[in-house]
């Protein structure tokens, strides 16, 4: 049993890239593991501001946002999950800060480290991945991915899928399901 984080960036409630989220959280709950989400869009953080202050308040952000209440279930985490709408050939700018903050645990006076281990993106758009439009958020979670020493998963790039609601209407959720029942305990 593993406990999965799940960030969401999309500022729309029950949007395309939340729905997938939801369909790839119900199939991870039926293997048994601990599921969390955390909506970056409702809880809003602040971009990090390079004032190299992590920790300095026993906290890895000395800022009060969003970030304070996403530290904790961070680092209880094994597996994190990125669900996000593409905007502008990247990830939405909530989820974004949310990682930038991640920067407070490689400094070497962390006080407390991260316990995870893979990551998976699930993405919507209107746009589609033949095209090339999620080109730049691939290379961002590969990037992510490498410099944390983390194990893909898996990504759904959920293409053609542009007005609320489209994804009801197409195979993506339940390849999400899938995709959280295939994650191994």
């Amino acid at each position: 049993m593993k406990n999965i984080l799940v960030l969401t960036g999309s500022p729309r409630e029950l949007g395309n890239s939340a729905l997938l989220a939801n369909a790839f959280m119900e199939g991870a709950k039926e293997n048994g593991h601990r599921v969390k989400v955390f909506e970056t869009a409702f809880h809003p953080i602040a971009p990090c501001k390079a004032c190299d202050k992590c920790w300095s308040g026993g906290k890895p952000c000395v800022f009060k946002d969003g970030f304070t209440d996403l530290a904790p279930l961070l680092e209880q985490a094994e597996i994190l999950v990125f669900a996000t709408p593409l905007y502008w050939f990247s990830m939405s700018a909530q989820i974004k800060s949310a990682i930038d903050k991640l920067y407070a645990y490689m400094k070497p006076e962390a006080k407390n480290k991260l316990k995870i281990e893979a990551c998976v993106l699930l993405a919507s758009a209107e746009g589609c991945e033949k095209d090339g439009d999620y080109d730049g958020l691939k290379a961002t979670y590969k990037s992510i991915i490498d410099y944390l020493n983390l194990k893909d998963l898996g990504m759904i790039l959920a293409g053609h899928i542009g007005q609320k609601g489209a994804i009801l209407q197409s195979e993506y959720l339940k390849v999400a399901k899938d995709l959280g029942r295939s994650i191994k305990g």
